[in-house]
């Protein structure tokens, strides 16, 4: 593989990506945005939704319950036996269930209702980590964020982007390497691609068009 800089290859592998995953499914998030807009709210309670979840369940659950409940107050008004119907059968949902009635009462009492639009302050929000807070940052209010989830995590290591055991690690390592105007795109590419070509076992190298710029670290059988 030739010697180029990290930032030139990831740049590179970015614009082939944009490229090949046009066709795919793109992920929940995006769909949200596509019908209702950027709205952070939304976005916020779509992530909650979709954690340790499949996009295939939790973005009918979440098209589901915003057709009764599209802001904090709406949601709260709601009986929680009502949202776990709608929701149901995303994982966890009881819990998830009761964690959107507190973070929207929670918005309510402390944010005027509204999502607010620093780090910090999402972290604050019961439930919320760097993973749903940097998705809420660059998807709901395009302010640029890494969100390192599982694909982005696993991708980025087997790329050589980065050298990490923790998602934590790969977003300060990704910031390094990556100019900003990149970096709410890249959750995007990775997981299409972690869902389709770069997948946990066993994944399609033969048919990659990143394969010549993948050390593949970590793989040890594909397809």
């Amino acid at each position: 593989m030739a010697m180029i800089n990290q930032t030139d290859r990831a740049i590179k592998i970015i614009a082939i990506l944009r490229q090949a995953s046009k066709n795919m499914v793109k992920p929940a998030t995006v769909s949200l945005i596509e019908r209702y807009g950027r709205n952070p709210y939304l976005i916020l309670v779509g992530c909650l939704l979709s954690l340790r979840t499949k996009d295939s369940v939790s973005l009918p659950a979440a098209l589901r319950l915003f057709e009764h409940a599209i802001t904090p107050r709406l949601m709260v008004s709601l009986p929680l036996n009502t949202i776990m119907e709608l929701i149901y059968p995303v994982g966890f949902y009881r819990k998830k269930a009761t964690l959107l009635h507190t973070i929207s009462q929670k918005l309510i009492q402390n944010f005027g209702g509204n999502v607010p639009h620093t780090k910090e302050e999402l972290l604050s929000l019961p439930g919320v980590g760097q993973k749903t807070a940097n998705l809420v940052l660059s998807q709901g209010f395009n302010i640029p964020a890494i969100c390192v989830d599982t694909h982005v995590h696993r991708i980025a290591n087997r790329l050589g982007l980065v050298q990490s055991t923790r998602p934590q690690e790969t977003e300060e390592q990704l910031k390094k390497i990556l100019p900003q105007e990149y970096w709410s795109e890249f959750n995007t590419l990775l997981v299409m691609w972690g869902q389709n070509i770069c997948t946990p076992r066993s994944p399609h190298c033969s048919t990659c068009p990143i394969f010549s710029l993948c050390p593949k670290k970590g793989v040890t059988h594909s397809r």
